[in-house]
């Protein structure tokens, strides 16, 4: 009988630095969501540093002091230690190795760079542990080449830095393999970089197109209707698209778990039939690189008739995720799409009374918002109903009649239309049906000509 092999641990710090115009609730809830960016690489953070300034030092992001409690902290021999009076004295030691130290911003090459030499951890600014997570969950080719843009801007000012640290290595060299003379390690990475963006971007005009083409027949073929759910990473879209399709979608506690695009067809179907979309979730600072190259993925939210945005609703800094998401949808033009707010998780929230309030409350400040709990099976009706309400609003009524030699087309009708009633006669079945005009004058057509 084999034993189960648990990974080790690995251990990290945490660091941020709060600004004047940054209150205290913010501050803590991004440190929060930092600390669960951590978890999602495999980190545990073990200790927070924080510190208010009127500004990010330049050398290093933190001020010295700080950053020596940081190197004392982390075991890290300073240097100090024959001092009568060190910079600042830890109250505690790590008992852990620590691997890393996690900034709550994205911070120059520079500030990276002495904040790692000073402290001995090597740094990754918030930027960068996004994109790691971004790396590591892209399945689809079109996801992996977004991401890979996107690290590669990210790395290209960080190069000069690199080349610091290599020392000679980064100096110049003489020309090879067609390279120009005297170009220099890191004028020769960036040109890399530069030309391997420019192949990415157009294998993704590539893909974009064949997206486009194949969405288009896939709609055209089977007249569906489409919403997309949207909104902060982790707000519980996931489960929410399970519960509305039926469908076995990955679902994981984790940020960023979703990248790629899932589609479903909403269940039980409707009239007209509706398809549904599960994208990437949204984060505060999210890189604008990654915004900008996620954009074709999040094609399926442009070209939705209906946003789900769904808002974690047990969570206290709801409405700065919401906003969030607002900015991002803003930035992909999707801002003026019909949307319906679906404040998910509501089962979170204490007890009955404490939800029944919540409730109340959110209602009366989001009229026409959907209060629920994606767990909840009279929850996802409600809301099935009220996905099939809005994409029945332009559907038309009209009676059809189909001779008894001709049921064949029977199947088509309750196929392509809602049946409201149906009425035998004696050469014949009458029907009184509901659906898109599309589908009703192709029915007609086909009725037509029969013999």
């Amino acid at each position: 009988m084999s034993a189960e092999v648990k990974e080790k641990p690995v251990y990290a710090i945490a660091a941020s630095v709060q600004l004047p115009n940054v209150s205290d609730l913010e501050f803590e809830a991004s440190l929060t969501e930092l600390r669960e960016l951590a978890k999602t690489l495999g980190y545990t953070v073990v200790e927070t540093f924080t510190q208010k300034r009127a500004g990010f030092d330049t050398t290093g992001y933190l001020g010295v002091g700080k950053r020596e409690e940081i190197r004392c902290f982390a075991n890290i021999d300073s240097g100090h230690e024959d001092d009568e009076d060190p910079v600042a004295p830890p109250a505690a030691r790590a008992t852990q190795k620590i691997e890393a130290l996690f900034v709550d911003h994205e911070i120059s090459p520079s500030q990276a760079r002495n904040l790692e030499k000073e402290t001995g951890c090597e740094v990754m600014d918030r930027t960068m542990v996004i994109l790691e997570i971004f790396h590591r969950n892209a399945r689809s080719r079109a996801a992996k080449a977004q991401v890979e843009i996107a690290r590669l801007g990210y790395m290209a000012p960080r190069l000069r830095e690199a080349a610091k640290l290599a020392g000679p290595q980064g100096r110049q060299r003489s020309g090879v393999g067609g390279r120009g003379a005297g170009e220099s390690h890191t004028e020769l990475d960036r040109r890399k970089i530069r030309d391997r963006i420019a192949e990415l971007q157009l294998e993704i005009v590539a893909m974009e197109a064949e997206r486009k083409t194949q969405r288009a027949r896939r709609q055209e073929r089977q007249g569906l209707a489409s919403v997309a759910l949207v909104g902060y990473t982790n707000a519980g879209k996931s489960t929410l698209m399970r519960a509305l399709t039926g469908s076995e979608v990955l679902v994981a506690n984790k940020l960023f778990a979703t990248l790629d695009t899932t589609v479903r067809t909403l269940y039980p179907e409707s009239v007209p039939r509706v398809l549904v979309s599960d994208t990437v979730g949204f984060i505060k600072n999210l890189p604008h690189g990654l915004v900008a190259s996620f954009k074709s993925t999040l094609d399926e939210a442009l070209d939705a008739g209906l946003l789900l945005h769904v808002i974690d609703a047990s969570d206290p800094g709801f409405q700065r995720q919401l906003e969030v998401t607002d900015t991002v949808l803003a930035e992909i033009d999707a801002d003026a799409l019909p949307r319906l707010r679906i404040f998910n998780k509501i089962d979170h929230v204490g007890d009955a009374a404490a939800q029944a309030e919540r409730e109340a409350a959110l209602l009366e400040q989001y009229p026409g918002c959907v209060v629920m709990s994606a767990r909840r099976p009279d929850d996802v009706a409600r809301l099935h109903q009220r996905i099939v309400t809005f994409f029945q609003q332009d559907l038309v009524e009209a009676e059809l009649f189909l001779p008894w030699t001709a049921q064949q087309l029977r199947g088509a009708i309750y196929a392509s239309c809602q049946v409201i009633d149906e009425r035998a006669e004696p050469d014949g079945a009458h029907f009184h049906v509901r659906g898109e005009a599309a589908a009703v004058d192709s029915l007609r057509e086909r009725l037509a000509q029969l013999p």
